[in-house]
């Protein structure tokens, strides 16, 4: 007798979305940069199974070399430097686990975003686009939950990050659509597949984020190309709108608040091997000082400075008004990699966008 079944233990229940199902009897190419964006998505393709050694078992030592993405110079103190290789390996291969599972969970909620443009959205070529981006994240979600199952074990969503999810799928707006997944999600998820790819020398996840980060260039430049396109024709009320949905994705994020339950569950998973959160949070508290005495002052922005904002610029999406508020809460929660006293200098010292985002990402440009 079959075992399948519609309901399974490990569904939620339906969430209710708002959205509206646009038909568009024009085939013709309609916008050429996302026609040229689908031909390279399908040209572009690539197999799990094929392409990736999953026979290759991880390497422990290589391995240990993966960033743990904290803020916090933890690998830097004593307590830290104190552990055993076999505490070390635990603490990384896990705490990666919970990293790479919230870039799983993100690709899930990618793919179910990117299905629902391909209704949403009203050019041809921006349906066909959404419709090789929905193909390309389920092909990530696939593997994210290979690899983890491999290192470990799939670990439960974080809230801010579903709290994101939630409201860009629960939108009926295709554009803040657009701008909460492919500009702030997305970019926020380039920048750590840039540093984690960049950092690891563990050869099945080095190959995995490398053909993962290509396919993210290209849905950030979708997001980063029809936006720019659509802005210009918004009202004034429709932009301010559009602005706010983006600050308040990139608030939830990175909000201290949300960090600091991000780093309560990390130390949870820690605890799980002997690690005494208490005392290492004490020890941290002790050596900060120190630990922090030759960093300078915007030696390398963060990724809402150093990139989603830099992209909502390029959108015609980042007025004085709302740089004021990024300005504000990235003083509040990222003081550290914050450059700019004031919302002049704030927009002064905002990076570029780099030309090629692939190569920008993979390595082959130079830092943003």
């Amino acid at each position: 007798m079959s075992d399948f079944t519609i309901k399974t233990a490990t569904q939620e229940p339906p969430l209710d979305t708002a959205m509206q199902v646009i038909y568009q009897w024009n085939y013709d190419p309609e916008v050429d940069e996302l026609r040229n964006l689908y031909v390279k998505a399908t040209e572009s393709q690539w197999v799990a199974e094929r392409d990736l050694d999953w026979e290759r078992p991880i390497d422990h030592a290589k391995f240990a070399t993966t960033p743990l993405g904290s803020p916090l110079p933890i690998e830097k103190c004593s307590y830290w430097k104190s552990l055993s290789p076999e505490q070390l390996w635990e603490v990384t291969r896990r705490t990666a686990s919970f990293r790479l599972s919230q870039f799983l969970h993100g690709e899930q909620g990618a793919l179910m975003v990117a299905a629902q443009l391909v209704n949403a959205v009203p050019h041809t070529d921006a349906k066909f686009y959404a419709a090789t981006q929905t193909m390309d994240e389920a092909r990530h979600v696939d593997v994210f939950a290979k690899y983890i199952e491999k290192l470990d074990e799939i670990r439960p969503i974080a809230a801010p990050l579903r709290r994101v999810l939630d409201t860009t799928l629960e939108t009926g707006d295709w554009m803040k659509k657009l701008v909460g997944m492919q500009i702030v999600v997305e970019g926020l998820a380039l920048y750590s597949f840039k540093d984690m790819r960049a950092l690891t020398e563990e050869p099945l996840l080095k190959d995995l984020l490398t053909y993962v980060a290509r396919d993210e260039a290209r849905h950030h430049a979708y997001g980063v190309q029809y936006v720019d396109r659509c802005v210009p024709c918004l009202s004034p009320a429709e932009r301010l709108e559009l602005e706010d949905f983006a600050l308040e994705a990139s608030r939830t994020l990175i909000d201290n608040r949300n960090q600091q339950a991000f780093l309560g569950e990390i130390l949870k998973v820690w605890s799980e091997i002997g690690i005494d959160p208490g005392a290492l949070l004490a020890c941290l508290h002790e050596e900060m000082e120190e630990l922090t005495r030759d960093e300078k002052k915007g030696k390398r922005l963060g990724p809402v400075q150093g990139f989603v904002i830099p992209t909502l610029r390029r959108c015609g999406l980042l007025s004085e008004r709302v740089a004021a508020h990024y300005l504000e809460f990235l003083r509040a929660n990222m003081s550290r990699n914050l450059v700019g006293d004031d919302v002049e200098e704030f927009l002064r010292y905002l990076p570029e966008l780099p030309e090629d985002t692939a190569a920008w990402v993979l390595g082959e440009l130079r830092e943003v």
